[in-house]
């Protein structure tokens, strides 16, 4: 059974396990119970899209993005190439072979393609996230047009509303929540959490890690901060630049200043993760504790925390050990080389990006956070449910996956390897999963969940 108080004395006494309370407004604090109920993974599958060999339209070379429309319809973004960026956001970019949306019905039945890589409007340069809403309007986040470019249900080019100055990192939204109302797109720094930079160095107030809503009925998108998320405390950098890196001087002492604010994560520092409610309200978690934190819809107050009594492992210094010996014989394979991707821009908007693609710079050792996080994963489904992935027994890897309600109310647990999180929930319980055979090819599965799943 869930204990529940509404007093803001539980919010005092959260506060040694959550770094950054929120204002002391009265709140729920909703404690689930510390034993696990066991849920099967037994899912009705419906169809399954992508071969080895066979149609066009069923061969897939990297899959990107996968989400549902209303009618049930499934979207498929899929690149013939990419890269990934290390949490769970892909990027298809120069060279990298092009992207294509392919649209399937309810029964995964091929109804049609759009997407070409160009420099005009409509046609993709360097999209980096995706977004579906609800009645089927596509949104790509565009980084060569500097845009949000919008299509309809047709797949037709609506138009192009120009991006903002401080969504996501560099200026941009590279991962994008769509917002079951319609009309927007959230995002944030999901997942891994990146180096941060204050320019010029010095105190910037209380670090935060934002959640934006990106309205996109204008020509212009409208970045409205709705969620103000902690962000673990970092020391700075102290970095120098090489005696020659090809730019001019001005250029120069611009990016030295920039990198005397130059802050990176902690190893092992609690990630942002996030889902989007279908009032439009955002459930999040930001620290390493077992806390669920649930919004009122574009206000970002935290009404409800949904909590279980499972607690944070220390890092040990055999953990650190493990971490270090790994991460020294992936530099011995040579899958690092310790530059740090620089682009210049200057006040004028001039791009030297390109002459200077990488700095090698010395970069210290990063400090490690004290404790593992409890959660690794969070995805919301259509109807409000909410599925966390938790850690598992090795300090990166996953464990069991728990099903909560945005109510706060414990359905069960997937135990590890059972299932994965979809990447895509739908309407009427239908999850897509992305998955791969053990030839790397890539295909699509729809299934349908339980009505308690939901």
């Amino acid at each position: 059974m869930a204990i529940k108080t509404f007093t803001t004395t539980a919010l005092l006494l959260l506060s040694s396990v959550l770094p950054a309370p929120e204002s002391l407004s009265a709140q729920e604090v909703i404690d689930l119970p510390g034993r696990d109920r066991h849920l099967d993974a037994d899912f009705e599958q419906v169809f399954r899209i992508g071969v080895l060999e066979g149609e066009d339209w069923e061969m897939f070379g990297t899959v990107m993005h996968v989400e549902f429309d209303e009618d049930g319809n499934l979207y498929i973004v899929d690149g013939s190439g990419g890269m990934s960026l290390g949490d769970g956001t892909r990027v298809v970019g120069p060279g990298s072979g092009g992207t294509r949306v392919l649209v399937f019905d309810a029964s995964g039945n091929f109804l049609r393609e759009f997407g070409t890589s160009g420099e005009g409007p409509g046609e993709f340069n360097m999209p980096a996230g995706f977004a579906v809403l609800r009645d089927g309007t596509t949104i790509v986040a565009d980084l060569g047009h500097r845009a949000y470019q919008l299509f309809d249900t047709d797949g037709s080019f609506l138009r192009m509303v120009r991006g903002g100055e401080r969504e996501g990192p560099g200026g941009f939204a590279w991962t994008l929540l769509a917002d079951p109302r319609g009309g927007a797109a959230f995002t944030g720094n999901f997942g891994n959490r990146p180096a941060t930079i204050n320019p010029g160095g010095g105190d910037a107030g209380p670090p935060t890690s934002p959640i934006a809503r990106l309205g996109l009925a204008g020509e212009e998108v409208q970045t409205d901060t709705v969620v103000r998320a902690w962000l673990p405390p970092r020391g700075e950098a102290d970095l120098e630049l090489p005696g020659d890196i090809g730019v001019s001087e001005g250029d120069r002492g611009t990016l030295a200043d920039a990198l005397r604010g130059f802050s990176q994560p902690s190893i092992f520092e609690p990630p942002l993760l996030a889902g989007v409610l279908p009032d439009g309200g955002i459930v999040y978690s930001d620290s390493s504790a077992y806390a669920l934190k649930v919004t009122r819809p574009d206000a970002g107050e935290v009404t409800r925390i949904i909590r279980r009594p499972i607690r944070p492992r220390p890092v040990t210094p055999r953990i650190e050990k493990e971490h270090r010996e790994t991460e020294e014989a992936a530099r011995r394979e040579g899958s690092g080389d310790g530059s740090l991707p620089i682009r210049i821009f200057t006040p004028g908007g001039r791009d030297q990006g390109a002459l200077n693609p990488t700095i090698p710079l010395n970069m210290p050792e990063p400090a490690y956070y004290h404790e593992l996080s409890v959660l690794r994963g969070l995805s919301t489904t259509w109807d409000g449910s909410i599925w966390v992935r938790r850690r598992g027994v090795e300090p990166e890897s996953d464990g069991p996956i728990d099903v909560v309600t945005s109510d706060g109310r414990y359905v069960g647990t997937f135990p590890k390897d059972a299932t994965e999180i979809p990447d895509a929930f739908g309407p009427h319980g239908v999850a897509a999963f992305i998955e791969h055979d053990e030839f790397g090819v890539a295909s699509v599965v729809v299934r349908r969940l339980p009505a308690a799943l939901r």
